[in-house]
């Protein structure tokens, strides 16, 4: 039997993620035995606790190389990953070594990876007072990344956004009046949540999800990103999911941390500004912070 991680064990019996349960159930296992044979691989059992939605072991290959393999649920948010790892090539981010396509009706994939080692998170290393650390290597390594030619086909941050405003809307609605923010800071926020995404001053390739948690210490560079969720748009929106998850320095001063990943990322504070009011405005339902943010924020901007 598969062992599973305890995160993606976790989020399949929960149901959140419709499908989930049932492709780890019947099509995961034989996915992992797939590649596993394709890439010779000797597996290690997977990294705890791991992913929502993606099972990953570290292993060797046919040819000696450490590697890691990375078997996807196949959803939207993961379907171009490769694409980024590609452009990328290794320039601030994991190598991606080889890709198995199409392991099932569903479209099931397997990434062999680059194994970073050690290995330690960003947000393992740099806690507490040495937290303002990770704001400089995540703008270090934003900076490489979005100089990369833009590949073809990936999604765009405006659909991305549109996309998000919807389902906020369909989940705001559903709580009937129980939902954390004001109606006039949630039409602020999602207005500005689409006219920024529409009115980016240059297109570049964004990570959309790049947080502590997802920069690991590695030899062959000091950082390297993993697991992007790649979409072409505003090099401005990528600071806004670390500034979420670094919860007590986001809430005690919005507007300076913003400014401060605004300079460390050369690009124009008003709008990091107001991309963190919209992200807080479309987080609100789910992380307390964001809430709190966004009404902090809706101040700042003359919102209310």
């Amino acid at each position: 039997m598969l062992a599973l991680p305890s995160q993606l064990r976790a989020v399949a019996a929960s149901g959140d993620e419709p499908g989930l349960a049932e492709w780890v159930a019947d099509r995961l296992p034989a996915a992992v035995g797939a590649a596993r044979r394709y890439w010779g691989l000797r597996l290690e059992p997977p990294y705890e606790p791991g992913g929502y939605c993606s099972w990953v072991a570290p292993g060797v290959d046919a040819r000696g190389r450490s590697a890691v393999l990375k078997v996807g649920w196949p959803h939207e948010d993961s379907a171009h990953e490769p694409v980024a790892l590609r452009a990328w090539a290794g320039d601030g981010a994991v190598l991606l070594l080889d890709v198995l396509d199409d392991l099932d009706a569903d479209g099931t994939r397997a990434l062999l990876l680059e194994r970073c080692d050690p290995g330690v998170t960003l947000g393992e290393t740099f806690t507490g007072a040495d937290e303002p650390q990770q704001d400089v290597v995540l703008a270090g390594v934003l900076r490489r990344l979005r100089a990369a030619p833009v590949p073809p086909g990936l999604p765009t941050l405006e659909a991305m956004c549109v996309r998000w405003s919807a389902e906020f809307r369909r989940q705001r609605e559903a709580l009937a009046g129980a939902a954390p923010l004001d109606d006039d800071t949630v039409a602020a926020g999602l207005a500005e949540y689409v006219a920024l995404a529409a009115s980016a001053p240059e297109q570049v390739l964004l990570c959309t999800d790049l947080h502590a948690g997802n920069v690991l210490s590695a030899r062959r560079e000091p950082w390297l990103v993993i697991d992007p969720k790649p979409h072409v748009g505003d090099a401005a929106y990528d600071a806004t999911q670390h500034l979420l998850n670094c919860p007590a320095r986001v809430a005690a001063d919005p507007v300076g941390l913003a400014r401060r990943m605004a300079g460390l990322l050369d690009v124009d504070p008003d709008r990091v500004v107001r991309w963190l009011f919209a992200r807080g405005v479309v987080e609100s339902l789910d992380m307390p912070v964001a809430a709190g943010v966004a009404a902090d924020l809706a101040v700042h901007l003359g919102v209310r």
